[in-house]
C-alpha cells in the first residue's frame, strides 16, 4: 500500500497525468511552474514527493521521462516501454550546470537498450542540413552519452559561447578546436578552446516523424 497523497500532490498527480494524456510527454518544470502559478523550485519538489511516495518513475536520478505508475507500482501506460529503455530529451542545455541538473525537458523517447548502451543517456533534438552526410536529419534525436572530451572525428554535441548547442564532427588541433559540418553546403568553423564546451558524444540517432515516410 503506498502513502497517500496530499490534496497539493492529488491535484498535481492529476495535471501530470493531464498533460501526458495531452501532450504525449512530460511539462519542463518551466511549463508546469507557469500552467500551475508556482515556482520551479514547488514544482521539483513535488516530483520528488510522487516519486518518493511511489506515484510516479523517473529514468534516474535527474531523468526528464515521467511514467505514471498505477496502485500495483505498473507503468500505467500498459506497458509502453515493451522491454525498450526510455531516454529522456532535453529541451535546452545551458551554460555552468551538469547536463542532468538542466530545468527543461521535453519528455522521453524509448529505444533499444541492445543498441543503446550507458550510463545517463540523453537525446537532443536536431534542427537544420548540416550533417545529413552522416545520416542525421532535420527532426531527428540524437541519442548522447554524456562526455565533456571528445577523440578526433567523433561526432559530438558541443555548447558554444556558454549559450548555442550544436551536433558537428570535432577535431582538436593545437591551437582550436575544429567543428566540422557533414554537408558540403556549409564550412568547417574553429573556435578557441575557451568557447568551446563538449557536452556528449553521439551514439545513435532516432528518426523524426517527418522523416521515418521515407525508410
Amino acid at each position: 500500500m503506498r502513502p497517500g497523497l496530499t490534496n497539493k500532490q492529488r491535484s498535481f498527480l492529476d495535471f501530470l497525468k493531464e498533460w501526458l494524456a495531452r501532450e504525449g510527454g512530460p511539462p519542463s518544470l518551466r511549463q508546469a511552474a507557469e500552467a500551475l502559478g508556482v515556482s520551479h523550485s514547488a514544482v521539483a519538489q513535488q516530483l520528488k514527493a510522487l516519486e518518493d511516495k511511489g506515484y510516479l518513475e523517473r529514468g534516474g536520478r535527474y531523468s526528464r521521462s515521467i511514467v505514471i505508475l498505477d496502485p500495483d507500482g505498473k507503468d500505467e501506460a500498459g506497458g509502453e516501454l515493451q522491454g525498450g529503455r526510455k531516454v529522456p530529451i532535453i529541451g535546452r542545455i545551458a551554460a555552468g550546470l551538469p547536463m542532468y541538473a538542466q530545468p527543461e525537458w521535453e519528455g522521453g523517447v524509448v529505444v533499444d537498450p541492445d543498441l543503446f548502451k550507458g550510463e545517463n543517456l540523453f537525446a537532443l533534438r536536431i534542427k537544420g542540413d548540416s550533417m545529413i552526410r552522416a545520416g542525421i536529419l532535420d527532426g531527428d534525436l540524437a541519442v548522447c552519452q554524456p562526455r565533456q572530451f571528445a577523440r578526433n572525428g567523433e561526432i559530438v554535441v558541443a555548447l558554444l559561447d556558454n549559450e548555442e548547442a550544436t551536433v558537428k564532427r570535432f577535431f582538436l588541433h593545437s591551437d582550436r578546436v575544429e567543428l566540422r559540418p557533414e554537408n558540403t553546403s556549409y564550412q568547417p568553423k574553429s573556435y578557441g578552446f575557451d568557447r568551446i564546451l563538449v557536452q556528449g558524444k553521439v551514439i545513435g540517432i532516432v528518426r523524426g516523424p517527418e522523416q521515418m515516410g521515407g525508410i
